[in-house]
């Protein structure tokens, strides 16, 4: 999970959000979608790793921290496979004044977790419904990861995941696009895969998956029925 991925702004319009060029509103049975790979930290569960940081931190500090510490190129390290004890461990050399920061982050992390994105359980029920298969290909660190389930139950209910933790590799490296694509037996072609940062969304498409960059439950909603998916349209508000 990447902190200035989440806070991008998003791309806007009506039109699924993909990025491979190739028009998959179709109603041949060989490119109908039939599996969804899901990235986790919001777009199924929410992250904010300020709420974290503040249990041991002023506010000042927390963006003091943050930038210093470069919490981004840090934080993608501990999902690629690093531990926290070599993280924190790497910390004390470079910037040991921030070493607090970072075992705060730590002790604190479920506080990070916001709860399920709005909207994202029940799509994820009518995506089963309809006998779509889901997976998840998050980035996340493999000590931490038990705590998603808590935050935001409809993980659960995909089939499999692959944690970037846990296999040394993270999104955008097509290596790791590539195993899920062969761990989970994917059809790239017939594979919807949605995340909320554009490298990882440009990632996926330049191997074939139909990628859509996620913005809101809602929609995404508008996006699969775009690509043919017969789930509920998004729910009108007053």
């Amino acid at each position: 999970m990447t902190l200035t991925e989440n806070n991008s702004v998003p791309s806007g319009g009506t039109e699924p959000s993909r990025h491979d060029g190739a028009d998959h509103r179709t109603d041949r049975p060989d490119t109908a979608v039939d599996a969804v790979l899901y990235d986790f930290g919001n777009v199924l569960v929410g992250w904010e790793p300020r709420g974290a940081l503040r249990r041991g931190l002023t506010p000042r500090a927390v963006e003091t921290f943050l930038h210093e510490v470069d919490f981004d190129a840090f934080n993608r390290r501990q999902d690629a496979g690093r531990t926290w004890a070599e993280g924190i461990d790497d910390l004390r050399r470079s910037r040991p004044e921030h070493v607090h920061g970072v075992e705060t982050y730590l002790t604190h992390f479920a506080d990070s977790l916001t709860g399920p994105v709005e909207g994202s359980a029940a799509l994820v029920e009518d995506l089963e419904a309809r006998g779509l298969r889901l997976y998840g290909l998050t980035n996340w660190s493999a000590e931490l990861f038990h705590h998603a389930a808590l935050a935001a139950p409809a993980t659960l209910r995909m089939r499999d995941v692959l944690v970037s933790g846990r296999e040394g590799l993270a999104k955008p490296d097509p290596q790791i696009f590539r195993l899920a694509i062969e761990r989970f037996g994917l059809v790239p072609e017939r594979t919807v895969f949605v995340d909320d940062s554009p490298a990882n969304v440009a990632a996926a498409a330049s191997l074939g998956l139909v990628a859509v960059r996620f913005e809101t439950t809602d929609g995404f909603r508008r996006d699969l029925r775009a690509l043919g998916v017969e789930v509920p349209p998004p729910v009108a508000r007053p």
